[in-house]
């Protein structure tokens, strides 16, 4: 198997935004960080795919971002596009060929399929979280998902790779906006296999094919983290409206 990290796809050895971005965040993370990379053979090398992490940190981009890099492949995110607006901030996101995703909107806009589209063509990867937000669950366990991952996998006929970690609520607890980068964390990720969507090859995509794909991108990921975390999720997934809760937006509870 690869040294995790060591990346082996030709992505991240050519020169670009990322090279920048690497050089100011990598050396920050690997002294706040450990990670400690299982199944980093399931990992795409080369290929078109959407990576499925579970989100329960404000800091979890900045983490599978490392990872994806540690792994030989740009990371690639659907971000809110009110983040395109701001200063210098915007224009890194723009110039590394970040998705800007509307407040309130998923992956059905113009921009974000026409986005995937391009990535589809030229065999990118995309990092996109289901649940849209952080966790509501107290426990930080996977939450309802959203259909995002599945219809961009669906409509450009590329896997899902689902995702998890554990770990980085030591570097920034949920809704922080402090780093702790001291003593070292330790943060685990576990790559698993392609979801299998076959099931959903070929219907139509409404809301109920969505529903019940994102459920099993949803089992996949949740499946990752009882692993890592060595406990079983709750048998019935948080869902938000169930408990009057917003399913965007900060939320303390």
């Amino acid at each position: 198997m690869p040294d995790a990290t060591s990346p082996t796809a030709r992505e991240t050895r050519k020169p670009s935004i990322f090279w920048l971005l690497a050089g100011i965040v990598l050396p920050i993370m690997n002294l706040a960080a450990r990670f400690e990379i299982e199944n980093a053979d399931k990992f795409p090398r080369s290929g078109a795919f959407v990576l499925a992490p579970n989100h329960y940190t404000e800091i979890d981009p900045v983490v599978m971002g490392v990872v994806s890099w540690k792994l030989g492949r740009l990371p690639r995110f659907l971000a809110k596009a009110s983040l395109f607006d701001v200063p210098v901030l915007g224009w890194l996101l723009r110039t590394s060929g970040q998705i800007p995703v509307a407040r309130g909107g998923s992956a059905r806009g113009k921009g974000p399929v026409q986005a995937a589209e391009r990535l589809a063509r030229e065999g990118g990867g995309v990092i996109v979280y289901p649940e849209g937000s952080l966790t509501r669950d107290p426990d930080l366990w996977p939450m309802r998902g959203k259909s995002g991952a599945v219809r961009i996998a669906l409509e450009q006929g590329i896997p899902v790779i689902p995702a998890a970690h554990w770990g980085a609520q030591e570097l920034m607890g949920r809704y922080s906006k402090r780093i702790s980068l001291f003593p070292r964390k330790t943060i685990r990720v576990k790559i698993g296999d392609p979801v299998d969507l076959s099931a959903f090859a070929g219907r139509a995509l409404d809301s109920a094919t969505l529903a019940a794909a994102t459920a099993v991108v949803m089992d996949d990921i949740t499946a990752l983290l009882e692993d890592i975390r060595g406990e079983k999720a709750p048998a019935e997934r948080w869902n938000p409206s169930e408990h009057d809760q917003h399913e965007t937006g900060r939320f303390e509870g």
